[in-house]
């Protein structure tokens, strides 16, 4: 997630333009197992509004990450912002390969295909057709070495402009565009995130 609910992220893009970090080459992770599962309970202002669940299936040399986000924010009774992102994302050789994504946000529908051909990464978006670096990967967030290179939008297909600083051994700040903040265990399973909502509400992670 993070991906781009509007209550839960800084302006129109979330969690499009150019990640402010040194390029590097083709950004690959170390084969070995396939992470574990992953859930997470959303709150905001520590009123619990959602579930995000990432579900991973195959081997280290080949897998498949499947999201599922669903967030429901409630004024009294009231139904104010209603949330569903379904993401396929698929790893081969220890890199990111493609990339799927539906989010459905209070009734509007975004669709986002990214593919790495080559030497590059192809991306179908609502706003178009784009070409991005090789060395570019989705921000899901459930693997810290995205931070390595440039990072695009899960949900809206855009390159984001954002800083990236390691702040502590397990914890990486996001600021620009998004501003958060990612936790990782020791093992580098993702474990917690914190954001500032564009209503300056408090957005939280915790896995459970």
């Amino acid at each position: 997630m993070f991906e781009r609910p509007a209550l839960l992220t800084s302006r129109r893009a979330v969690l499009a333009g150019g990640l402010l970090l040194p390029l590097a080459p083709r950004l690959t992770f170390a084969a070995g197992p396939v992470p574990r599962n992953l859930t997470f309970a959303v709150f905001r202002n520590d009123s619990h509004i959602g579930e995000h669940h990432i579900t991973f299936t195959g081997d280290g040399a080949a897998f498949t990450a499947t999201t599922d986000a669903i967030m429901n924010v409630k004024i009294g009774p009231v139904p104010v912002f209603r949330y569903h992102h379904h993401a396929v994302e698929t790893h081969k050789d220890g890199a990111f390969a493609s990339l799927e994504t539906s989010t459905t946000t209070n009734g509007r529908a975004e669709h986002v295909v990214a593919e790495r051909e080559g030497g590059a990464v192809r991306v179908d978006c609502p706003s178009g057709k784009t070409t991005l670096s090789a060395d570019t990967n989705p921000l899901t967030h459930w693997n810290e070495q995205i931070f390595a290179g440039p990072v695009f939008n899960p949900q809206t297909g855009k390159l984001l402009k954002v800083r990236v600083a390691k702040v502590a051994p397990n914890r990486w700040a996001i600021h620009g565009e998004v501003e958060m903040e990612d936790t990782y265990d020791d093992a580098g399973a993702w474990l917690a995130a914190k954001a500032r909502a564009d209503d300056g509400s408090t957005v939280e992670y915790r896995r459970i």
